[in-house]
């Protein structure tokens, strides 16, 4: 298990940036991928990007694909979510997730994920 702690949520124009952050504790971390997901009022959680254990390999829904990047750094147990041109669409709650594996494949699920953060309000304003 890790515990997860999200943060860089915020208000910001459409548009714009943000770079949210996901410090995880534990000695673990290396060995679980790592996910951010979203839920906006009223919709379902939906997956975001994720980044396998090492971060060779990288995942996006196609509705972030070319405007948000997935990083980590496992020598500080955490995992960033860079989020450019955005959109009031992506107004939402970011949960930063996990799962343990060492594979370089990703699911997407997100009820694959079972370690979860508290959660980071962005709000995007037209």
């Amino acid at each position: 298990q890790v515990q997860l702690v999200e943060s860089g949520g915020g208000l910001v124009q459409a548009g714009g940036s943000l770079r949210l952050s996901c410090a995880a504790s534990g000695r673990t971390f290396s060995s679980y991928t790592m996910g951010w997901l979203r839920q906006a009022p009223g919709k379902e959680r939906e997956f975001v990007a994720a980044v396998n254990w090492n971060g060779g390999s990288t995942s996006y829904a196609d509705s972030v694909k070319g405007r948000f990047t997935i990083s980590r750094d496992n020598a500080k147990n955490t995992v960033y979510l860079q989020m450019d041109s955005l959109k009031p669409e992506d107004t939402a709650v970011y949960y930063c997730a996990a799962y343990s594996s060492t594979s370089r494949y990703i699911v997407n699920r997100p009820s694959q994920y079972n370690n979860w953060g508290q959660g980071t309000q962005v709000t995007v304003s037209s």
